[in-house]
Parts: structure tokens; C-alpha cells; sequence
């Protein structure tokens, strides 16, 4: 298994926090999922595609230190800590770094911690055993410092640090059946993610009719006016109907999807999830806004 380009086991979508004696429960943090491998002194990261990414990433020197066996695969999230939560477009920023130079620059302005949630591989493999027992496990390997941390979880009740998780700006939560073993590259309904709706402004850049939804934008700091994604949950059908009254005059084209529209328009959504490339996903349409500025539909760089 060692050095191997494993695929971490898949969370399943949760809907709603709930509390059950069978789970534990787990913040959700928003960095990059990541297998950190360790044998003596060598250590190596990838994501969870398989991609290496150790050379991003000098902190693993000092992380190796942290860890109390000679052979060990850990299963992580990276993340950089900002104003006591962690930000996802700090984490984004180190990974995109490529020269020495500004990695070693960036471990300063920027910094990793690696949280870890789950151990795969010690002198043996432990993906058979119960999720307590890797937990049990892994309290006794890891020696918690500013770049390796063992994540904290709550025992049976989970409403109560869904709340906490809102209160401080963070994703969600994850539970976690106590009995489920570790299934590598595969989607399980043993893990469930539970994750707070996030608000924002988009313009408006074109429509779908079959089914009806709008395509929606926003302005990053190298391109304007890029698609994030659609929205067609909430849309009331007076809501359509006025939206296309106007929208037949700002026509610019249509392709076999899309008709595409002059970005004149915005509207107020919410969202669950987003990639590394900002696309939104599980979109609920909030409103129109006849009084916003569409230059003003920005991504909020944290």
C-alpha cells in the first residue's frame, strides 16, 4: 500500500444533522483531501486522485515528527488556518504554487496544518477494522502539533456542533457509523456530509428551457463574467414568466443548452457544494435583484 496512489473512501451527501448513538460526528474542513504516506523518513502526499503532491507542500518535513510509527498512512484534510477557520482559497493558493522559491515563501504567509481523521496503514493495513478502533489507533500515533492534528469529534449528538460549525464559518459536519470499515475508492453511505447553505450575488448569463434554469455567473480576479453553475430549484413560476419577458431582448446567442444572454441581470442564490475550479452545486434560487450592479456579482476571496 505504501507509496501507492490509494483512492480515500467517498463521503456520501447527508441532509440534515441528526443525533444517533450508532455515529460519531466530525467537523468538516475546507482544504484538499489528502493519503499522507510516511516510511522512516520519507514522506509523501496525494490527493485524492492520486496525483503526488509533496514537493507543494514543505510542512510534511516537520509533520513526519508527529507521527510515532515508522510506516504509516494517514487520511487528511489540509487546510490554512485564517482568522480561526480554515480558508479555502489560502489552501487553493498553495496548491497552485509551483516554484521553490514561492513555496517557501507561501509555508510563511500561508501556512498548512494537516488534520487527520482516519489511519489506513501502520506495519499492517487496518481498512477492516471498525472506524473506533482506527480512532483508538490513531490517538496513540499522532502527537498533535501546528502542522498534524488529529480532528476532534463529538460521541452520538451532532445538532449541537452542526450549530457551532454555522457559528464559526465552517463547512459542515461529517458522521461517521462507529462500526464502518474503510472502503478505498468507494462511495458510502456510512459517511455522510452535512453542510451548511452558503449565500452570494451571481449575474445572470443565459437560460436552459428543458428544464428551465438559470446560468449563473460571477467576476474573478482573471475573468469576468465566468459560469458557476445553474439554478433551477425555488424559481417560482410568475418569477419565469417575468424573467423571460425581459430576457428576450437581451439575446446574443444560444447554443444546443444555453441561450445566452447580455449579463444585465442578477439573482441572490444559495449553494452546498463547490470545486477547486468555484463551480456551485445543490443550488436554491433566493430571488431576483433589480438593484444590483452586476460588476458588483464578485467572488469573495477570503
Amino acid at each position: 500500500m505504501l507509496f501507492s496512489a490509494l483512492k480515500p473512501m467517498i463521503v456520501s451527501v447527508g441532509k440534515e444533522a441528526f443525533d444517533d448513538e450508532g455515529y460519531i460526528f466530525e467537523p468538516k474542513y475546507d482544504g484538499w483531501r489528502l493519503l499522507i504516506h510516511k516510511q522512516n523518513e520519507r514522506m509523501e502526499a496525494y490527493t485524492r486522485y492520486g496525483a503526488i503532491v509533496t514537493p507543494k507542500f514543505p510542512e510534511l518535513t516537520e509533520a513526519a515528527a508527529a507521527i510515532k510509527a515508522d510506516s504509516a498512512i494517514l487520511d487528511c484534510e489540509g487546510i490554512c488556518m485564517r482568522g480561526g477557520r480554515p480558508v479555502f482559497d489560502d489552501f487553493l493558493h498553495r496548491g497552485r504554487l509551483s516554484h521553490s522559491s514561492r513555496i517557501a515563501q507561501a509555508t510563511r504567509t500561508h501556512p498548512v496544518t494537516f488534520v487527520v481523521f482516519d489511519l489506513l496503514y501502520t506495519d499492517r493495513e487496518h481498512l477492516h477494522e471498525p472506524l473506533m478502533q482506527r480512532k483508538e489507533r490513531l490517538s496513540e500515533l499522532v502527537s498533535d502539533s501546528s502542522v498534524l492534528t488529529k480532528t476532534m469529534f463529538v460521541d452520538g449528538k451532532s445538532k449541537a456542533l452542526f450549530a457551532m460549525t454555522k457559528e464559526k464559518g465552517l463547512e459542515g459536519i461529517v458522521a461517521k457509523r462507529k462500526d464502518s470499515i474503510y472502503q478505498l475508492d468507494k462511495l458510502s453511505a456510512d459517511w455522510l456530509k452535512i453542510k451548511h447553505f452558503k449565500s452570494i450575488d451571481t449575474v445572470i448569463l443565459g437560460y436552459r428551457t428543458e428544464p428551465f434554469a438559470l446560468v449563473i455567473g460571477l467576476h474573478f480576479r482573471t475573468m469576468k463574467n465566468k459560469p458557476v453553475g445553474t439554478v433551477e430549484v425555488g424559481i417560482k413560476p410568475e418569477e419565469k414568466q417575468a424573467f423571460l419577458a425581459i430576457a428576450q431582448q437581451l439575446h446574443t446567442g444560444e447554443d444546443q443548452k444555453t441561450k445566452w444572454i447580455e449579463p444585465r441581470l442578477c439573482c441572490r442564490i444559495e449553494y452546498r457544494e463547490r470545486t477547486d475550479m468555484h463551480q456551485l452545486s445543490t443550488t436554491i434560487f433566493k430571488g431576483f435583484l433589480p438593484d444590483k450592479r452586476p460588476k458588483d456579482c464578485v467572488w469573495a476571496y477570503e
